[in-house]
C-alpha cells in the first residue's frame, strides 16, 4: 500500500488540490459556509450518496458496477412506507425494508457470478425493475407519518450536533478502509479487479467474492434508503431517482479506474468532499438543482477521462526519461 506523500505526487494530490481551491472560493463567496451548521449541512443533505459510494468503490475496484444502488434505495423505503400503511408494526417494516435490499443485492449477485451475466446488464435492468415496483407500491402518492422517533433520528442531531447518519458513515468508513486495504478480502477484490482468470487460479473464490459484494451493496443501499426515509419524513415511487450516478462519479473521480482493479478510499473521500463542497457552494450562491446536476454530469466525464490522460502523461513522461537515460549511458560508453 503506498504511503500518503506518494499518494499526493499523483492524482490524489490534484484531488486536493482541487478541494482546497473549492473551499477557499466557497468561503470568499459566503459568510455562512464556514459555520459549523453549514459544515454539518454539508455532509447531511447528501449523507446516504456518499454511505453508498463506500460499497460501490468496493463492487468498481472488483471490476463491476451496481447501478441498481438509487432504485434499491427507493423500494425498500417504498416497502417499509407500505408495509406500515398497511397497518404492519413500524419496526418489521424496517426489517422488511433492509430485506429487500438484501434480496434486490442477492439477485443481482446471483445473475452476475453464477449465471455469467455482464453487471452492467444486470443492474441496468434492475434499475428500472426496482424503481417500477416501487412506483406500483406507492403508485403518485407520498407516505408519511412515520414515528416521531424515527423521523428525529434522521432529522435531529444524536450527539452533539452529529447526526445518526453522519455517524453510521464514519463507523462504515473505517470498517470499509480495514477490509479493503488491511485484509485478505480487499487483497482478493484487488486481484479480481485486475485479472479475473488469474486470480482464480490462484485460489480465490471469485463468485463468492462478486456475490458477496452485490449482497452488501443491497444492504447498504437499503439501509441509505431508510436513512433517507427518515431525514425526509416521506417516501414517494420516485425518492432517491439519479443517485446511481452521482455515487458512481465520486468513486471515479476519486482514481478508481472503471475498469477495475485500482483506486483507493483516500481518493474517493476526497472526491466525496469535492463534490459535497461544490454542491454546498453552489447552493449557498442560488445556483439551481438543475445547474449542480449538469456539473456534477461534467464531473462524470472529467472523472473517467481524467485519471487515464494523467496515466498515459505520466507513462509517456516515464518512457521519455527512460529513452533520455538510454541516450546518455551510450553517449558514455562511447566516450
Amino acid at each position: 500500500m503506498r504511503s500518503i506523500p506518494e499518494r499526493l505526487k499523483g492524482w490524489e494530490g490534484l484531488l486536493l488540490l482541487i478541494l482546497v481551491v473549492v473551499v477557499i472560493f466557497n468561503a470568499l463567496s459566503t459568510p455562512h459556509y464556514l459555520r459549523l451548521q453549514n459544515q454539518i449541512n454539508l455532509f447531511q443533505l447528501h449523507i446516504e450518496k456518499i454511505i453508498v459510494a463506500l460499497i460501490m468503490t468496493f463492487i468498481i475496484i472488483n471490476g463491476e458496477i451496481d447501478l441498481t444502488v438509487g432504485s434499491v434505495m427507493g423500494l425498500a423505503g417504498c416497502v417499509m412506507a407500505y408495509l406500515y400503511e398497511k397497518g404492519v408494526p413500524f419496526e418489521v417494516s424496517l426489517v422488511a425494508g433492509l430485506l429487500t435490499g438484501v434480496l434486490a443485492g442477492t439477485f443481482n449477485g446471483f445473475m452476475v457470478a453464477y449465471v455469467g451475466l455482464t453487471s452492467l446488464i444486470v443492474t441496468l435492468a434492475g434499475l428500472i425493475g426496482y424503481r417500477g415496483l416501487a412506483r406500483v407500491l406507492l403508485e403518485n402518492r407520498s407516505i408519511g407519518n412515520f414515528p416521531e422517533w424515527f423521523n428525529r433520528l434522521g432529522q435531529k442531531p444524536l450527539v452533539g450536533p452529529i447526526p445518526l447518519a453522519l455517524i453510521i458513515f464514519f463507523v462504515l468508513l473505517i470498517i470499509a478502509l480495514i477490509v479493503l486495504q488491511w485484509s485478505g478480502i480487499g487483497r482478493y477484490i484487488y486481484a479480481i479487479g485486475n485479472n479475473r482468470e488469474v486470480a482464480r487460479y490462484s485460489g480465490v473464490n471469485v463468485r463468492r467474492v462478486k456475490m458477496s459484494l452485490f449482497v452488501v451493496s443491497g444492504f447498504i443501499s437499503a439501509l441509505a434508503g431508510l436513512l433517507l426515509a427518515a431525514r425526509l419524513g416521506s417516501m414517494r415511487g420516485d425518492t432517491a431517482t439519479g443517485t446511481e450516478l452521482e455515487v458512481i462519479t465520486m468513486v471515479l473521480m476519486g482514481g478508481v479506474s472503471i475498469f477495475g482493479g485500482t483506486g483507493s478510499l483516500f481518493g474517493v473521500l476526497l472526491s466525496m468532499l469535492i463534490i459535497l463542497n461544490l454542491r454546498n457552494g453552489m447552493g449557498l450562491l442560488g445556483i439551481t438543482g438543475e445547474i449542480q446536476t449538469g456539473v456534477i454530469g461534467i464531473l462524470l466525464i472529467l472523472s473517467v477521462l481524467g485519471p487515464n490522460i494523467g496515466r498515459r502523461v505520466r507513462e509517456a513522461w516515464i518512457r521519455r526519461r527512460r529513452v533520455r537515460h538510454t541516450h546518455i549511458e551510450e553517449r558514455q560508453e562511447r566516450r
